[in-house]
């Protein structure tokens, strides 16, 4: 399975809450020039699994305008800037088990990804996701390895 964990795009700090925190017109740029440059790797995701929150479902509503329609998509509450890290990646894979899906993109926050990072594997320090950046991790069984990871101000 090919994992792409993805950190929303830049989010006002305008907002009555946390969650309702949304996207800037650089984090809408900045989410349309990864959608571009990861067509290179990716032609279609089979599951897309987004945080609740509106910065990360506006992050999604912009990516899905470069990708056809996954096969599914679902709204997680454990993908949320606190959630447990090894809680989302138990059901993140089982949801690409259950459905039976080889690329699968995570749209969430920090530090959660860079935890769920360390989750997934072994070894490795969490490390820093800067907003709109997109790390692939490679699955297979117990084997896990960061392929890369890109954010918008490399990519150019």
């Amino acid at each position: 399975m090919q994992l792409f964990l993805m950190r929303h795009g830049e989010a006002s700090f305008e907002a009555p809450s946390d969650r309702e925190r949304m996207l800037t017109d650089a984090g809408r740029l900045h989410t349309t020039q990864m959608s571009n440059w990861l067509n290179d790797s990716v032609s279609a995701f089979d599951l897309v699994l987004v945080s609740p929150y509106l910065r990360a479902q506006q992050t999604w509503q912009e990516l899905g305008k470069h990708f056809p329609e996954p096969r599914k998509w679902m709204v997680l509450d454990e993908l949320v800037p606190s959630a447990d890290p090894e809680m989302a990646a138990s059901l993140v894979k089982a949801y690409a088990e259950q459905f039976k899906a080889d690329k699968v993109l995570v749209i969430a926050h920090m530090p959660l990804l860079g935890y769920m990072v360390s989750e997934l594997v072994a070894g490795i320090e969490p490390p820093l996701f800067a907003t709109s950046s997109v790390a692939l991790i490679d699955l297979h069984g117990q084997q896990a390895s960061v392929m890369w990871q890109q954010g918008p101000h490399n990519i150019a």
